[in-house]
């Protein structure tokens, strides 16, 4: 059992309150996740800037002089925001092969790369995870979270979602992919390489595997249908939207609602109660097999 939420704004006047709205979505759903907690939100870009959200154990170490040792890798101005165990770059998007060797030196851990994408997840309670973080001061067009209750791997910050597995793509999972490991062989003949055991990462390269060979995020859904067995609902993030699928099955709880200002996602309809004006809503449950997508 795990919680997912989701928020994708219609009004660009919300988008200052983004952060706040996902971050008391998310911690309702505490009690079907407790274990690990998870958000990816999507803001501003800098034209011509690529951002990586990166991840340490020890960082006051490990971002000791981080900004310095990657300028000068990069040759250009390199931005560092550390937000406690993660860091945010911001660097010339022609950099990243320097950049990202840098990293691979140092050990560090990518949570996502993209020009609008960042992804914060930690081990521990959504209100924590939410508060180490400060997500409620987060603002952006649309973002995605995710509660975990363990079940297909160990309690780890990399076991945690969001997973991404291509610039600006991710996906949160409440279910279990029966043929992950099947998959994973199959996408690895592709060169497309996972970081973990975890089944919803090989959900997530799927999806980036399907777009990178010319698919539409609907279409990449579609096919999740008849290639991914096991019980699934998936909510994914792209730059520009966001989509939702479950399996034919559908025995994972799932609601949507939608106003003239947003469209919300949530595995449980309370996660929704300080939404504003949630009573105009209309308000419904994802049909199986079908796929629901947002774009701007």
């Amino acid at each position: 059992m795990c919680g997912i939420v989701g928020l994708f704004l219609k009004n660009d006047e919300m988008r200052p309150r983004l952060g706040d709205m996902l971050t008391d979505m998310l911690i309702t759903m505490t009690d079907r996740g407790p274990d690990s907690a998870g958000i990816a939100i999507y803001g501003d870009e800098d034209e011509g800037c690529l951002k990586i959200t990166i991840q340490s154990d020890t960082p006051d170490e490990a971002f000791s002089g981080l900004k310095e040792n990657l300028t000068t890798a990069a040759g250009l101005p390199v931005g560092v925001k550390v937000l406690d165990t993660h860091a945010v770059l911001t660097l010339p998007s022609d950099s990243e092969a320097e950049v990202m060797s840098a990293l691979a030196d140092k050990g560090l851990r990518i949570m996502g790369i993209g020009s609008s994408m960042e992804i914060f997840k930690e081990v521990g309670l959504p209100r924590d995870v939410a508060a180490r973080f400060d997500l409620r001061n987060m603002g952006g067009s649309h973002g995605i979270g995710h509660t975990r209750m363990a079940t297909e791997s160990a309690v780890t910050t990399m076991g945690a979602h969001p997973f991404s597995t291509a610039p600006d793509q991710c996906l949160v999972h409440n279910g279990s992919l029966s043929n992950h490991n099947q998959m994973r062989r199959k996408l690895a003949r592709k060169g497309v390489v996972t970081q973990s055991e975890n089944d919803t990462e090989v959900g997530a390269a799927y999806i980036s595997s399907r777009i990178a060979e010319g698919a539409t995020l609907g279409e990449a859904l579609e096919d999740t249908i008849n290639d991914l067995d096991g019980f699934f609902t998936f909510v994914t993030g792209t730059k520009n939207g966001f989509g939702v699928v479950r399996d034919p099955i559908a025995c994972k709880p799932a609601v949507m609602a939608e106003t003239e200002d947003y469209v919300a996602f949530a595995s449980e309809y309370r996660a929704f109660a300080d939404l504003p004006n949630i009573e105009a809503a209309t308000v419904w449950e994802p049909e199986p097999a079908t796929v629901y997508f947002w774009e701007r």
